[in-house]
């Protein structure tokens, strides 16, 4: 099959999805509403067309898109309906980084688990204490074989979060779940609604994962945390590359006194490019170009400035996952073209785009805001190739079972300490850094 044609199959899936979650909570809605949603479509066909970094959008006709979008919105019987067109005129460039932020709700919905893809499977990965989920028996190392009635994969799992925590929230999900050794069972997971408090805190260095991360990981704490292990070792949880120049110090002055770093960025889903800069030139001897910038006019590499007689030389082994995303794919690729590091884990999100935020406001008396992402540089690497769609390969690829997960086993914290000589049961291993979630 074409890649083509494997994209088509997997966009009309997602089409098919905003179709039945939009027209469940279907309300009647009048010309204003319509009104109001052609002109948000007619502000962000404007800015996409001015700032996407190809001018060709990857061969789609844009006037064509949004054309048909804008009819559908005459067709449109709720305001989700409308966001839905929207947000489907943009995912259609199948670019991560590009995508509809609808207007914020007043409320937060907190589902009380967690999903994440391992290998082409997806899998239960954090239950809530005291959520539906936890009372309806949903359990870590569940594999989730379908969401209301749909089958997924790892393929398709970002635009189902998409969906569900940001374009369309549900009050609740019905799943068909498989526990390690027993028989699928049907479950009927309730949500917590929330009161919500404030806006999204967005910026022009706004990254999808993070977005995506922020409203999944919503009653958990993101902390960075770390064990010292004697002189030998030092691993750092690093959640978010959200660190600021001293901090990024702070923390490698720690690393310094150590023989080796094992640095976690599992479920990490990028941040800051000034702290992806640093910790790079922390552990490089050298000035580094991290990646050439490709968009509408020309711009300046991406240059890591290494800390020189300060930076970091001992061992390093950096752990990722498929939730590792944007500047956390770019640190791991970095390390593995410098051969600086070993990179251990499952294969990376493929999320790896330079993208800008541009925000609107609809209404008078009361004002909503929403707004769009838009990608204006391909991020290239020293071998020639974009990681966007691709992902970082592991230098050794292990991917923990669902028996693994129930046991909370961390079998690739265990072999990344194995491979700088250090022994760690995958029992202590998963123990290490168990989640922590928001009183």
């Amino acid at each position: 099959m074409k890649i083509t044609q494997w994209l088509l199959l997997k966009l009309g899936l997602l089409l098919a999805l905003l179709t039945v979650a939009l027209l469940a909570n279907a309300q009647t809605i009048g010309k204003m509403e319509k009104d109001r949603g052609r002109y948000m479509l007619d502000l962000i066909k404007t800015d996409l067309k001015k700032n996407y970094y190809d001018t060709s959008f990857r061969g789609i006709d844009i006037e064509a898109r949004f054309k048909a979008a804008e009819e559908k919105i005459e067709q449109a019987n709720s305001n989700g309906h409308i966001f839905g067109i929207i947000a489907q005129a943009l995912t259609e460039l199948d670019d991560s980084h590009t995508f509809f932020l609808p207007p914020q709700r007043a409320n937060r919905t907190e589902y009380g688990w967690q999903l994440l893809a391992v290998g082409d499977h997806c899998y239960v990965n954090a239950v809530k204490p005291g959520s539906d989920a936890e009372m309806k028996g949903l359990k870590v190392g569940d594999e989730i074989l379908s969401i209301d009635g749909r089958e997924l994969d790892r393929s398709i799992l970002w635009k189902l979060k998409y969906l569900y925590y940001t374009l369309r929230p549900q009050p609740g999900m019905r799943l068909v779940v498989q526990s390690p050794n027993e028989k699928p069972r049907q479950l009927d997971v309730m949500a917590k609604i929330v009161q919500g408090h404030g806006l999204y805190n967005l910026n022009s260095g706004v990254d999808f994962m993070i977005l995506i991360r922020e409203s999944e990981n919503e009653p958990r704490l993101k902390r960075h945390r770390y064990l010292e292990m004697g002189d030998e070792v030092f691993i750092w949880k690093m959640p978010l590359f959200d660190l600021s120049d001293n901090e990024v110090d702070v923390m490698m002055d720690k690393v310094r006194k150590r023989k080796a770093l094992l640095l976690d960025l599992r479920g990490n889903g990028g941040g800051a490019v000034d702290t992806l800069k640093r910790l790079v030139g922390s552990v490089c001897d050298k000035d580094v170009k991290i990646a050439d910038l490709k968009g509408r006019k020309e711009m300046k590499p991406m240059i890591a400035k290494s800390r020189g007689d300060k930076a970091f030389t001992g061992k390093i082994v950096v752990l990722v996952d498929s939730e590792s995303g944007s500047a956390s794919e770019l640190f791991a690729r970095v390390m593995q073209l410098e051969k600086r590091g070993i990179v251990i884990g499952d294969r990376t999100a493929g999320a790896v785009m330079q993208a800008k935020y541009y925000d609107h406001t609809s209404g008078l008396d009361t004002v909503s805001f929403y707004g769009v992402s838009i990608t204006d540089a391909d991020l290239i690497m020293a071998d020639g190739k974009s990681l966007e769609h691709m992902g970082v390969t592991p230098d050794e690829l292990l991917l923990p079972t669902a028996m693994d997960m129930a046991k909370k086993q961390d079998l690739v914290m265990s072999r990344a300490a194995a491979l700088i000589g250090l022994k760690l049961e995958p029992e202590k291993a998963g123990a290490m850094f168990p989640i922590e979630w928001k009183k």
